[in-house]
Formats: structure tokens, sequence, C-alpha cells
């Protein structure tokens, strides 16, 4: 966790609302395996990082409520009986979201001010908009003791992206920032809401993000469309979610649908089938055999499911040609973003001079690159 972060919230809370308030640390997150099989009813693998939304919270004496963005310093003010989405559609949208959706289960939130920053990178594809809802959710159950499970927070955060966004998201992005483990990523049922931890030892080895900085902009209604093509053929399988089909399954309806949809479908039942192997793969300490998964669904990403791009494509082709990676893949909903690299740690320094080269001459456009470790979940900061 970033102090300098948590100093810079306390101090701008202080300075504009003149209260010594409740802070929250909620972390955005990695998926190791298992994209886009979320909202089928699949298995994910993510994990918290040390990166992520700290917010400050203090109950208010006046009329309505303020939320202030540091980073945009930005700010709204709002009743908490005329909560609509605001039609800027901008962050003010995750704040008001989960508010309304606290509302909506007969939660009796008071007024309140609050004020966030965050040191996840902007179109990571590390889920900061899941951080941000979790922080709220968590900091105003904590501010007016409303007894919220973390279980019930996490639906609520779901929802206000779902009702308040307009992205029909799945759950993992806020399971893995509020149940978090150090050192653990969770192998998450995406039907039963369970996970079990799998604390990561990549002995030699470690993981870094290598970020496209670019976000090509089709991607939430690419998102949203693939959606219904995944739901569409569960209906004509007459199952629940493709969690439920197999590759034969798939071949019955081959005819009923189009050649890009059947390869979308048969995408997520194959990537379910990775994210399943995988954890086993760490269990038995096969670095190996996890970044040959972890490779395979790129490629499925790539080509199948149709939510990479270039600067994606081309990252995963540099690593590929690295005998010190095991395995490369795009990260999060795509069209931009990151790619994750499973990586010899005595080779990170040559290969970052390397990539940010060859991907600077091909596209004019610089990449950065962190390391991430694994952190707790949503948690409040003492």
């Amino acid at each position: 966790m970033n102090s300098t972060l948590i100093s810079k919230v306390k101090d701008s809370f202080i300075n504009k609302f003149n209260a010594d308030p409740l802070m929250i640390f909620s972390p955005g997150r990695i998926n190791i395996i298992g994209e886009h099989t979320d909202y089928n009813d699949g298995f994910v693998f993510p994990a918290a990082v040390d990166k992520g939304i700290v917010a400050a919270f203090h109950k208010s004496d006046d009329k309505v409520s303020t939320a202030y963005a540091i980073d945009m310093n930005e700010s709204i003010v709002f009743e908490l009986d005329k909560l609509k989405p605001s039609s800027e559609g901008s962050w003010e949208n995750y704040v008001l979201g989960v508010v309304a959706e606290m509302q909506n289960k007969n939660k009796v939130v008071g007024n309140f001010n609050i004020a966030f920053s965050g040191d996840i990178p902007a179109g990571s594809g590390m889920s900061s908009s899941a951080a941000l809802e979790n922080s709220v959710v968590f900091g105003l159950n904590e501010l007016f003791n409303l007894g919220l499970s973390k279980t019930e927070m996490i639906l609520i955060s779901q929802k206000a992206e779902h009702n308040y966004v307009g992205v029909n998201c799945g759950i993992m992005d806020q399971y893995a920032s509020m149940f978090g483990i150090e050192n653990n990523a969770l192998l998450l049922d995406c039907r039963t809401v369970e996970a079990t931890p799998f604390e990561i030892n990549f002995k030699d080895h470690e993981l870094i993000l290598i970020n496209t900085n670019v976000k090509h902009s089709l991607s939430d209604s690419a998102y949203n469309d693939r959606r219904s093509a995944c739901e569409n053929i569960a209906s004509l399988l007459d199952i629940k979610a493709l969690r439920d089909a197999t590759e034969a399954d798939l071949l019955t309806i081959k005819d009923q649908v189009t050649p890009e949809n059947y390869q979308k479908a048969l995408y997520v039942v194959q990537e379910n089938n990775r994210a399943v192997k995988a954890s086993q793969a760490m269990l038995d300490g096969d670095l190996e055999t996890l970044g040959a998964l972890i490779y395979g669904s790129h490629e499925g990403l790539s080509k199948q499911y149709k939510v990479s791009c270039d600067e994606l494509d081309f990252l995963v082709e540099q690593a590929k040609l690295n005998a010190h990676i095991l395995g490369a893949r795009m990260m999060g909903g795509g069209f931009g973003g990151c790619t994750i690299n499973l990586i010899s740690k005595n080779a990170v320094e040559t290969f970052k001079t390397t990539v940010s080269k060859a991907y600077k001459a091909k596209f004019n456009k610089d990449c950065s690159i962190y390391a991430v470790k694994l952190s707790n979940g949503t948690h409040v900061i003492k």
C-alpha cells in the first residue's frame, strides 16, 4: 500500500471538509487466467494487488453529500433522496450507483463526505472501477454501521455498475478486490460466488504487467454484445450458462449460429477448462504448464473471442520471442490495457528495455511496465 497516497487523501480530505476521516483501501486486481468466463457462470483466477483506491469518509452535518475526486479536482454535491445516474457518465456514477443500490437494500445511509484517489494506472484493465465501488460500499457500511457482509457489498457494487454505469459486468472484479488475500490468487466459481485461495509461489519467476497505453473505444458495447451472444447460445442449448456446455454440446447447434458466435462460445468453454487446469498447475508447482495455459488464453481471446488489438498481440509476440517468459496474455475486457507476463526474475530488466524499444518503434508510443504484489482485499486503514 502506498503511504504517500494515503497521506495525500487524508490531507486533501481534512483541507476540504475540516474533519478527521475514516480511511479505506480497496485494491485493484489482476487476473491470471479465466477471461470473459465470469458472466458465463465460469471459473476465474484473480488476485488483489498492491495498487488501488484510497478513500476518506466522514458523516456530514449538511443536508447534502459531497464526493471529491482528488486526481481530477472535481466535486459533486447530491441529495440522497434524489439520486439518478449522471449524464456525464464518469466517476460520479460509481459513487452514486453504490449509494442508490444500498438504499434499494433498505440500508439507511446518512449524508456523508468522501474524497478519493488511486494509483491504479488508467486504462490498465486492473479494475479501478470495482475498487472505487468497493471502497464506497465498505466505507459507508463502516461509517453507518449497516452490518452488510462482504458478499452483500460486492453484489451492491456489481449492481451499481449494471444500473448506473451501464456495463453488464460479472462478479470477478468486485470479488477479487473485496476478498483478496496477500500472496494468494483466488480460484473463483462465479456461479456459487465461492473461491478457493491458492498460495502463489512463482519461485524464481514473477508477474509483470505491460500497459499498451491504448484504449480502443468500442469496449463497453463490444462487451455487452459478446455477453448477449453467449447468453443466446446457452438458451439454444437449454442450459443456464456456457459453464455447463462441453465442446461436444456446441457441435450440436453449430449450424444454428454464425461461425463468429460459435467461436466465441467455444472460447468460453475452453477458457473455463484452462482456468481449472491452471489451479492444478499451481498446486503442482508446474509453472511451464501454467505458462502454456496463459499463452493459450491469449490465442483464444485474440482469434476466437476477438477482444484483443494489434498492440496487445504485438506484446504477446514479443514475450514469445523470449525464452525467459513462460506465458503472456492480454488481461481484462480487451481492446487495450495490459498484458500479464510470467517472467524469470533475472530477465526482467533486459526484457523491459527490449520490449519498450520494440513497442515504441512499432507504434510510436510508449508502453508502461509495472511489477505487482498480491495484497489483501478492501479494508480499513488503521
